[in-house]
């Protein structure tokens, strides 16, 4: 069983994770509004997969004896830019959701919390990977810059992601 400091932590990172699915429905939105349905739906499947992450997060606060407490989840913008400023904002994102997983790692280190710190172990890896993702996706788009063909090329290519 979680102690209650832990479950509120662990409440807190599902409401996080829902505010990511939402984050990048809104880019998916923006990216829709550009006539750039590749990154609208590389953005759909990364939502998707963000609220995967709350899940995964609700049920093992439910398989612990805890309770799952939703609270309010904030508006998102609406307007983005070019979409290299869109990645560098997804980049960003990704390193302040690995420092909210490491902080639920701290603190269930602190309160011998094994069973719950084995659990994140899975996030820790997860958000290696999104960092890696994001910030590859930006290099390229660095590297593109405002070239009509690149952003094309870069919209047929992320297009190609299932899940959405």
């Amino acid at each position: 069983m979680v102690s209650k400091k832990m479950e509120k932590a662990l409440n807190k990172q599902i409401t996080a994770e829902m505010y990511s699915a939402y984050l990048y429905a809104a880019m998916g939105a923006y990216f829709d509004s550009q006539n750039l349905d590749g990154f609208a739906k590389w953005m759909r499947a990364q939502a998707k997969e963000e609220m995967g992450h709350a899940m995964k997060l609700y049920h093992y606060i439910v398989e612990t004896g805890g309770r799952v407490i939703f609270e309010a989840i904030d508006k998102p913008q609406a307007e983005f830019g070019k979409p290299v400023k869109v990645f560098e904002e997804v980049l960003k994102h990704e390193r302040k959701v690995t420092k909210l997983i490491d902080g639920l790692v701290e603190l269930a280190r602190q309160e011998k919390d094994f069973a719950t710190d084995n659990f994140l172990q899975w996030f820790v890896a997860e958000q290696v990977e999104e960092e890696a993702t994001a910030d590859g996706i930006l290099q390229k788009l660095k590297m593109i810059g405002e070239h009509p063909h690149g952003i094309f090329m870069m919209n047929a290519k992320l297009g190609e992601r299932s899940g959405s």
